[in-house]
């Protein structure tokens, strides 16, 4: 078993990434304090995009759920958000996740970025960055699982290096693996 499991950086970097349009972002961790701009973000996700992302359809976030999208444990959990800076103040354009176990030895990821903003390499600068963080951390494996029906992730996925096996029991499931 790797020595480093639970190791948590003392500061989260962040990046500014140029994407393929030549529009900047800020990738930065995730904080409490942008609980707000969460919901916003949330909401202005097409219905199909917030289907894939939260495996089945929701209007808006609960507040339980807002709590975990923004509360992040140090220890187990990693938030990354894509910002634009738009008047003065940040829009979040896309976000990345991952949980682990309590053992930290598999973690769960999510990505999802807005509807205009995709096709952009925005999704594939935050899974590396999430990626990296969880090798940092001595993660072993990282898995994401998707609707089947979700060409966008499986193009994702397959770039990234993940594997693809059926999700036993629910045909409509496909879970993504990545030995890191």
């Amino acid at each position: 078993m790797n020595e480093v499991h639970g190791v948590v950086p003392t500061s989260m970097p962040q990046w500014s990434q140029t994407l393929r349009d030549g529009s900047r972002v800020r990738i930065r961790p995730i904080a409490s304090a942008d609980r707000e701009s969460e919901r916003a973000f949330i909401a202005g996700l097409s219905d199909e995009s917030r289907r894939h992302r939260f495996l089945g359809q929701i209007s808006a976030p609960s507040e339980r759920m807002l709590d975990c999208l923004v509360n992040i444990d140090p220890i187990h959990d990693a938030g990354l958000v894509a910002v634009t800076c738009e008047a003065d103040a940040e829009r979040i354009v896309g976000a990345a996740r991952f949980s682990s176990d309590p053992d930290a030895v598999n973690c769960e990821c999510a990505v999802v970025v807005a509807d205009q903003w995709q096709g952009q390499g925005l999704g594939t600068a935050l899974m590396r960055h999430l990626i990296d963080i969880a090798r940092a951390r001595g993660i072993e494996r990282m898995y994401s699982v998707d609707m089947a029906e979700n060409a966008d992730m499986r193009e994702l996925a397959m770039y990234l290096g993940f594997r693809v096996r059926a999700e036993p029991g629910d045909a409509s499931l496909v879970v993504y693996e990545l030995p890191l």
